[in-house]
């Protein structure tokens, strides 16, 4: 521990901040796009998760093509998507929307899988002339901050994450936890790699289950799938972290002043424009890869039976099929036995704005030969489904009464190292 006072009194002895605020953010624009600030460092202290990846998306479009940057910032509870991501397919929605926790649902710019962000994580991004780029080169520029903060385990694993090893409460067994995952965007001159790495997330044992999606297994998507992995805190402060990781930046490209960035960077013309694209539903849902949804899930990916024998017979009874492209139902079916009955209302619909299936069931059907009173009952009850399936408000699956979604999420979670 006196190491680690030590080691930390020299950084803020080295690293001195500059402030911007108010009208004088021009002249953090004129930081970030002089042509002779080849080594550029910022940090954020607003929490916005939205309002820090327009500015991370701003000074990748607008620092000089042969500096490089660092920006260090934390986000409030959120749920962050890839690029080529479906959320229907990675994110609990019900539970975002009506848990708790006050989460954003977010999709990000780069590629690569899902993450939880909260106020135990901070987020690392480096940009830098594509000639230059390295997938590995700034995760163990990370892993060094973490071992002269004490986590001696850290290392790049072969699929390009921080883990490191943690024993096992209770069992003794050692294990190896993952606590940073990376994204990338490479374009012919700027390369971004950012990262989060979960320092002392309050919600480690929460994560797990806003990342299930109770509709994965009833989906074919073409986007990118998120891969599982056991996580845990390295429990380490976010300010020792940040002074760490400016010290290894600096020791690669040379030490300077930071820039510490407020939040009224939002003035800034191209970061407002960016922000609104992140926050609308069009760039949230309406980027999503086409999918394919059936109600009796995929052949590899089969259901189990459900713990209701009418949900069961239901299941069996009806078969709902559609077909979605950035986000927009374009084709859609629904089966009773040996006959299809085809609801026209919902052809054209954007998913995100079903508030109600069963009240978007409830429409008018072609060949819907069977008494209206039993119609309406079995329409309303998977209708119910539905909602749970893709998070209607209201309807989080929380409980996990449909058993093919794992009940024991916090099993791949643990505490501080």
């Amino acid at each position: 521990m006196a190491l680690s006072r030590g080691f930390n009194v020299l950084l803020r002895s080295r690293f001195q901040f500059s402030y911007y605020h108010g009208r004088s953010y021009s002249d953090f624009v004129c930081a970030a796009t002089n042509s002779s600030n080849k080594t550029q460092v910022y940090v954020s202290r607003n929490l916005n998760p939205y309002l820090n990846l327009a500015i991370e998306h701003y000074l990748f479009k607008r620092t000089p093509e042969d500096s490089t940057v660092l920006f260090l910032y934390t986000n409030r509870p959120s749920v962050i998507i890839g690029r080529n991501q479906n959320p229907w397919t990675e994110a609990n929605l019900g539970l975002i929307r009506s848990g708790d926790l006050d989460i954003e649902l977010v999709r990000r710019r780069s590629g690569g899988g899902t993450v939880f962000h909260d106020e135990g994580n901070v987020n690392y991004s480096v940009i830098l002339p594509t000639s230059n780029f390295d997938r590995d080169q700034h995760a163990e520029m990370v892993v060094r901050a973490l071992r002269k903060l004490g986590v001696e385990t850290a290392r790049v694993n072969e699929r390009h994450d921080i883990v490191v090893d943690k024993t096992v409460p209770g069992g003794g067994e050692e294990v190896c936890c993952k606590v940073s995952g990376s994204a990338y965007k490479v374009t012919k001159s700027r390369s971004l790699h950012h990262g989060t790495c979960l320092l002392s997330s309050p919600n480690i044992h929460a994560i797990s289950k806003y990342l299930k999606a109770p509709a994965k297994p009833c989906i074919k998507a073409r986007g990118v799938e998120s891969v599982r992995s056991r996580t845990t805190n390295v429990g380490i402060e976010n300010k020792d972290f940040e002074q760490a990781v400016m010290e290894e930046f600096g020791g690669l490209y040379g030490h300077i002043d930071a820039v510490m960035v407020s939040g009224d960077s939002i003035s800034v013309p191209e970061i407002q424009k960016g922000l609104k694209e992140l926050m609308s539903d069009d760039w949230i849902y309406k980027q999503t890869p086409q999918f394919d949804f059936s109600s009796k899930g995929l052949s590899d990916k089969k259901l189990l039976v459900a713990q209701t024998d009418d949900l069961t017979a239901l299941l069996d009874k009806f078969h709902l099929k559609f077909t979605a492209r950035s986000g927009e139902i374009k084709e859609i079916s629904l089966q009773h036995g040996e006959q299809y009955m085809i609801t026209k209302s919902l052809k054209g619909q954007n998913l995100h704005e079903i508030t109600d299936w069963q009240v978007a069931l409830s429409g008018p059907f072609i060949k819907a030969n069977m008494p209206s009173k039993v119609r309406a009952a079995n329409l309303a009850e998977l209708g119910r489904f539905m909602n749970q399936m893709f998070g209607v408000e209201g309807y989080a699956v929380e409980d996990y009464q449909y058993p093919w979604i794992d009940p024991c999420p916090s099993k791949d979670a643990y505490g501080a190292i």
